[in-house]
């Protein structure tokens, strides 16, 4: 973690965003905004590849150039506007996990337009619990050890997205061992050589706390990448195996495009109840609301630990102001049929380089505005590069650990349970869930049940009806 002395204010700016106060700069945040927003950049582009070309059950299916464009404009709203409403460095996208139960899940039910209308509904219900301090009492109820213990978590779940993405680690095919290194055991592939180059050329001059190092490694791993690609030409993997994966680190044809923005608005709120069931829309809400309701809860939790602006309950500055935000997040993102907009963990970049403002939030912000009409320019940093980042984050998080007495099971089995659910199935509100779960069970049969807040049994009970909601929805016909 980058930690300065803090300084008295330099100006306007400065004292808006307590810049100073936090022991940052403006040089500071300006690097780690842009660090920000090139590890998060790929969602532009696996946003689309993610909602778009899917028929709902009308038969209608969403443009990939459209939902690129309503991804970015998204994420750069939102992100400037928590920047300066919270002053806090945490970049807003479409959420990973809540944009896939949109496709795979609600799409299907309902048709896009319907679809999006329910991410609002969900949003509505965000914003509410927050506004009305209900979500803050949640967020209060949850003992200390398990926050920093989803700090954790978060930390190996951005990590291991990392090395998923850069072909590091990936999908034997087989039942076991389900994951292994590289192909066939080995790093076999050039895309994931230059994730390597790139993580070891970080970790050194993170290590050696050079200013800029995070943004350094990506900046040189990419023109590493155009060099390698513009010699051995690998293109995307998608036509060979050991190509690139999201994005080429090459640009052809012209690098502006004028975004298209015909999405914005197809909501439909006029559900067609003789095609779907109140029963089933209740399901979908439900499982909306609790997956961005505590996704965003986690990543809040351990961004603002890493960021060293939480205090020993793991309570930050603005906290209502964010979560409400948040929520607003989700209502922006269903407006745009761009999925839920929420707190992207990759913020946690722009943090280990320095950023602790939301002056950081504008700047990445700004560059998602830009990025509609550059999505050639964008696509340019390999997903490989952009990984190494991620995984020197998460070992960055890890650090939390530390602060966590392991000594008492009751503590520890929560604690490992949050840290290997979450990254193993890929979903924050999976890792919370079991540690919740098993943090009041564990402690209330072991003779601790006194010290359990009571919210505490409502949501690890919530928790219980959203990992059995398969079996509940085959119960009520749904």
């Amino acid at each position: 973690m980058n930690t300065t002395q803090s300084r008295a204010p330099q100006g306007a700016i400065d004292r808006f965003f307590d810049i100073s106060r936090r022991g940052s700069t403006i040089g500071t945040e300006v690097r780690g905004g842009l660090v920000t927003f090139v590890t998060m950049a790929y969602i532009v582009i696996l946003n689309p590849i993610i909602l778009s070309g899917k028929p709902d059950v009308a038969g209608t299916s969403l443009d990939f150039a459209a939902v690129s464009a309503a991804t970015a404009l998204t994420a750069g709203v939102m992100t400037i506007l928590f920047g300066l409403i919270t002053r806090l460095p945490f970049a807003f996208a479409a959420g990973l996990g809540i944009n896939a139960f949109v496709a795979f899940g609600v799409v299907g039910e309902v048709t896009w337009a319907e679809a999006m209308a329910l991410v609002m509904i969900n949003g509505v219900i965000i914003v509410l619990l927050a506004a009305t301090g209900l979500r803050k009492l949640i967020f209060d109820a949850v003992p200390v050890q398990l926050k920093l213990a989803i700090t954790v978590a978060i930390g190996l779940f951005i990590a291991f997205i990392g090395f998923v993405n850069s072909g590091f680690v990936t999908s034997t095919g087989h039942a076991s061992p389900p994951v292994g290194l590289g192909v066939g055991g080995s790093v076999a592939s050039v895309p994931t050589l230059m994730f390597v180059i790139t993580l070891l050329l970080t970790g050194v001059l993170v290590a050696r706390k050079v200013k800029g190092g995070m943004l350094i490694g990506i900046v040189t791993g990419t023109v590493l990448s155009i060099v390698v690609e513009a010699i051995w030409h690998l293109g995307a993997a998608t036509e060979n195996p050991g190509g690139w994966g999201l994005t080429v680190p090459a640009l052809s044809g012209s690098p502006v495009s004028v975004p298209d923005l015909s999405l914005i608005g197809a909501v439909d709120f006029g559900f067609d109840l003789g095609k779907v069931s109140i029963v089933t829309l209740v399901m979908l809400v439900f499982t909306l609301v609790f997956s961005n309701f505590f996704d965003a809860m986690g990543t809040m939790t351990g961004l603002a630990k890493e960021a060293n602006l939480a205090d020993a309950k793991g309570d930050f500055p603005r906290i209502k102001s964010a979560l409400i935000v948040e929520g607003v997040g989700a209502i922006a993102g269903g407006a745009t049929s761009s999925s839920s907009a929420t707190v992207f963990v990759e913020s946690g970049s722009g943090i280990g380089e320095g950023a602790r403002t939301g002056l950081a939030n504008v700047v990445t912000g700004l560059v998602f505005l830009l990025a509609m009409f550059f999505t050639p320019l964008t696509s340019i940093v390999p997903t490989e590069v952009a990984a190494a980042a991620l995984v020197i984050v998460g070992a960055m998080m890890l650090s939390q650990i530390a602060h966590i007495d392991l000594t008492d099971f009751r503590v520890l089995l929560p604690v490992f349970l949050t840290a290997t659910v979450m990254p193993l199935t890929y979903s924050i509100a999976n890792g919370i869930g079991a540690g919740f779960i098993s943090w009041v069970l564990v402690n209330a049969l072991s003779g601790r049940v006194k010290q359990i807040s009571p919210l505490l049994w409502v949501v690890a009970g919530g928790f219980v009806i959203f990992f059995a909601r398969g079996p509940l929805e085959a119960l009520l016909g749904v």
